[in-house]
């Protein structure tokens, strides 16, 4: 039986020319985490240690979640209000799913220290913004889609175990210059202990924070998110609060972040998803239509692990992402295009079926713990498929289609989902 610890600090943060280094303690014993950054200007402006205060706190949930502990003490980190509602939203649904799985509520942590934060007005320019690029479909379709009257560069996010081959590929294909992060977590963190809590972290937030970082260091006025209409879906009810795998690429996350950047620099600095209204049936045309990255591209996350020598060559056609993106693609592309695609196909699979149901939202109540669409879209783009002659001689397709009941259809998905917070600017 694990104990939670009773204190986690943020002992410090450490800003220089081009790297930040944060410090962390649980009860006593310390932790570090090192970025170091390239081809921006200097981090240690006053506008720049703001930012890297939020991305601070934000990234300590990485190893407050190790112990789990009953007070959380923010040292002399500078905070204001909009940034303190980031972390406490962070805290109980950011690691929500962390609490999920090892039956932790969080509820009960008390949260004290901090000092009052102050709003720089940094030189920006809005029209030159940052992408962070993860070479998925999503990301690639954000950078071919915003307004040629942009001034774009991608913003890459790289463990120290060596940069993602087919990111780098993917990144390259779009031919715009690269803006580059390295990221050391602390040893002791990547080893493991059998003492600590292991989980989801909100990671698509630190990872935007850290391209805030880099935006206002090289004088931009942006930084062009990727996350659409669907990743605000809840995966389960639990304990009276919606558990959410994807909180950090959800709209109330975005709110937030927004509202904490814009505390620290101001409104003329922009931050949004570029496809925050649109299903991922939107993103999957508008990516149909981008061919020179279908064979680069890569959505699976086992060629993301942290290990280099753990990480994948190919598409595993194995797991929850690799089926989704199949499934989500079929309407789109030919399944000869997809079968190349892949090296394999998921969607026909029989080993795949238990899986499919899940993600169509038949058999288990809930999605899968990963970057899926809800299962309405997952259901309206099966019907799709059971449509296309192609697919006609997987029976399995139909059988299944016919026990889903979307409340949405094709066309609808098509069109804009909800609200959005994109500048008219970044608009084509």
């Amino acid at each position: 039986m694990k104990t939670r610890a009773e204190l986690f600090s943020y002992a410090g943060l450490d800003v220089s020319a081009d790297s930040l280094r944060g410090h962390y303690e649980l009860d006593g014993r310390h932790f570090s985490e090192v970025v170091i950054f390239e081809g921006v200007g200097p981090l240690s402006t006053p506008a720049v240690r703001a930012v890297a205060s939020l991305w601070y706190l934000i990234a300590g949930l990485s190893y407050y979640k190790a112990g789990a502990a009953r007070r959380i003490d923010l040292g002399s980190t500078a905070v204001g209000p909009a940034g303190r509602a980031l972390l406490d939203d962070a805290l109980l649904d950011g690691l929500g799913e962390f609490s999920y799985r090892n039956g932790l509520d969080l509820g009960d942590v008390a949260i004290d220290g901090g000092v009052d934060a102050e709003q720089y007005s940094p030189l920006v320019d809005p029209a030159r913004v940052l992408t962070p690029f993860g070479g998925g479909i999503d990301s690639v379709v954000s950078v071919t889609q915003l307004s040629k009257g942009i001034d774009q560069s991608l913003f890459i996010v790289s463990p120290s175990s060596g940069r993602f081959d087919p990111l780098e590929a993917t990144a390259e294909a779009t031919g715009l210059d690269v803006v580059r992060a390295t990221r050391a977590l602390d040893p002791a963190l990547l080893a493991g202990d059998d003492d600590f809590f292991h989980g989801h972290v909100p990671v698509t937030a630190m990872i935007a924070l850290l391209g805030v970082v880099a935006a206002v260091a090289s004088g931009r006025g942006g930084v062009v998110m990727s996350n659409e209409h669907s990743s605000s879906a809840a995966n389960l009810r639990w304990n009276g609060r919606d558990i959410n795998h994807q909180w950090s690429k959800s709209w109330t996350c975005e709110e937030l972040v927004g509202a904490a950047v814009g505390e620290l620099v101001g409104d003329e600095f922009a931050i949004a998803s570029f496809l925050r209204d649109r299903s991922e049936l939107w993103v999957a045309q508008a990516f149909a239509e981008q061919t020179k990255f279908h064979h680069v591209f890569r959505s699976c996350n086992r060629a993301f692990t942290q290990r280099s020598d753990h990480r994948a060559t190919n598409w595993c056609a194995q797991c929850d992402k690799c089926l989704f993106i199949d499934l989500i693609l079929a309407p789109f592309l030919s399944r000869t295009t997809l079968r190349d695609i892949f090296h394999a196909e998921p969607l026909s699979d029989p080993a795949r079926q238990s899986q499919l149901r899940t993600l169509v939202g038949v058999g288990l109540d809930y999605k899968p713990f990963e970057c899926v669409g809800d299962p309405d879209e997952s259901a309206v783009a099966l019907a799709r498929v059971c449509e296309m002659p192609e697919w006609r001689d997987v029976a399995h397709l139909d059988e299944l289609s016919r026990l889903t009941r979307p409340e949405r259809d094709f066309d609808e998905l098509l069109s804009p989902q909800g609200p959005s917070r994109v500048p008219a600017r970044w608009l084509r």
